[in-house]
C-alpha cells in the first residue's frame, strides 16, 4: 500500500509521469478512477481535500506550465493582494502553445519573465505583477473591483517597503502602450508622497477645497502603548482625521479598537474625525464643512505645548 501523502510530497502535488515512476503508472490510474487522486490541471494530481488549496493549484499549474506565477496570483502569492482568485495567471514565453482554461489563465510575454521565488512559488518580481496586474485590470470589461485590489496592492507593497517607486516605474519603460499608464503614474505620485490608501487620497483632495494648512500624513502619536499613526493630522491644533475604508472597518473587532484609540488620543487633548469611503465620495461638502469648523475651534481653544495660543493664521478666519 502507497502512502499518497508521502508520495505527493511537500507541495502536495505531482506529475502523473513522477508518481508512475515512484510506482506505476497502472496504480495512478487506479488511484485517479477510485478518487484517490483528482486531476488539477493535465497530468498534475492532488488529494480531492487538497483540489481547492490555493498553494496546491498554484504548485500545479507552475509545474504543468514550465511558467512562473504572474499578474494578480504573483501579487497573492507575494502576500500584497488577499483576493484568492478561482482562475490562476501564469505567464509563459510567447513560443509556447498552452492554452488558457477555465481554471487557468496563459499569458504570453516577449520579455524575459525573471524568477522569484516567493513562499516557495515562483512569480514574476512584485514590480513586474503590480504593472502586469494594472494593465489586466484596465482591459476590456474587467470590473472596477479588480481595478480597486490592485490598487491597494500598489499602496501596501510601497508602504510596507517590499518594493519602491522606482522600481515601479522602471517597469513601466517595457510596456510604453499599456493601458492605464497614465493613473497608474499618478498612483505612483500618491504612493510617493505618503499615502497608504486610495480613499485618503480621495480625502486629501476633498481638503484642498477646505482653505486649510497642509496636514501631515501619517502622523505619529505617542501614547503609552507605542506610536499610533493617523491619517491626517494638524499637532497644532491637535486635529486629526480617520478615513475607514470597509475592508478594514468591517467587523465589531475593527469598531471596539477604533473607539479605543478615538479614547487614548482624546485623553492627549485629540479630536478624531472619521470618514467613510462614502462620506468621502458622496458628500465632500459636508466633510469639507466639519473638518473646517473643527479646526478652526479649535485653532484658538487649544494650547501649545509651550501653553500659549497656537498663532496659525487660516484663510477667512478672522
Amino acid at each position: 500500500m502507497h502512502d499518497l501523502v508521502a508520495l505527493l510530497g511537500p507541495r502536495r502535488t505531482a506529475s502523473e509521469l513522477a508518481l508512475s515512476r515512484a510506482a506505476t503508472s497502472r496504480s495512478v490510474r487506479r488511484w485517479l478512477a477510485a478518487g484517490r487522486l483528482v486531476r488539477l490541471h493535465p497530468g498534475w494530481v492532488t488529494l480531492p481535500e487538497w483540489a481547492e488549496d490555493w498553494t496546491v493549484r498554484a504548485h500545479a499549474a507552475t509545474g504543468y506550465t514550465g511558467g512562473v506565477l504572474s499578474h494578480g496570483s504573483a501579487l497573492r502569492a507575494h502576500g500584497v493582494m488577499q483576493h484568492q482568485a478561482w482562475r490562476l495567471d501564469v505567464t509563459v514565453p510567447v513560443a509556447d502553445r498552452l492554452r488558457s482554461t477555465r481554471r487557468l489563465h496563459i499569458h504570453r510575454s516577449r520579455r524575459p519573465c525573471g524568477i522569484t521565488i516567493v513562499r516557495g512559488l515562483a512569480a514574476t518580481s512584485l514590480p513586474r505583477a503590480l504593472v502586469d496586474a494594472w494593465g489586466e485590470a484596465h482591459r476590456g470589461s474587467t470590473s472596477g473591483a479588480a481595478v480597486d485590489r490592485v490598487r491597494n496592492a500598489v499602496f501596501q507593497a510601497v508602504h510596507e517597503r517590499r518594493t519602491s517607486v522606482g522600481e515601479v516605474r522602471a517597469e513601466l519603460v517595457a510596456v510604453p502602450r499599456q493601458p492605464g499608464l497614465d493613473p497608474l503614474r499618478r498612483l505612483l505620485d500618491d504612493a510617493g508622497a505618503g499615502s497608504h490608501s486610495h480613499l485618503e487620497v480621495l480625502g486629501v483632495r476633498v481638503l484642498r477645497a477646505a482653505a486649510l494648512p497642509e496636514p501631515q500624513r501619517q502622523y505619529g502619536i505617542e501614547l503609552p502603548g507605542g506610536v499610533l499613526h493617523v491619517d491626517l493630522a494638524w499637532p497644532e491644533v491637535r486635529l486629526a482625521v480617520e478615513f475607514d475604508g470597509a475592508a478594514f472597518h468591517s467587523g465589531r473587532d475593527d469598531w471596539q479598537r477604533d473607539l479605543r484609540r478615538d479614547a487614548a488620543l482624546a485623553a492627549l487633548g485629540w479630536v478624531v474625525l472619521r470618514f467613510s469611503y462614502a462620506d468621502v465620495s458622496e458628500r465632500p461638502a459636508r466633510c469639507v464643512a466639519q473638518i473646517a469648523a473643527t479646526y478652526r475651534s479649535r485653532l484658538h481653544g487649544v494650547p501649545r505645548k509651550d501653553g500659549l495660543r497656537p498663532g496659525v493664521s487660516v484663510p477667512g478666519t478672522p
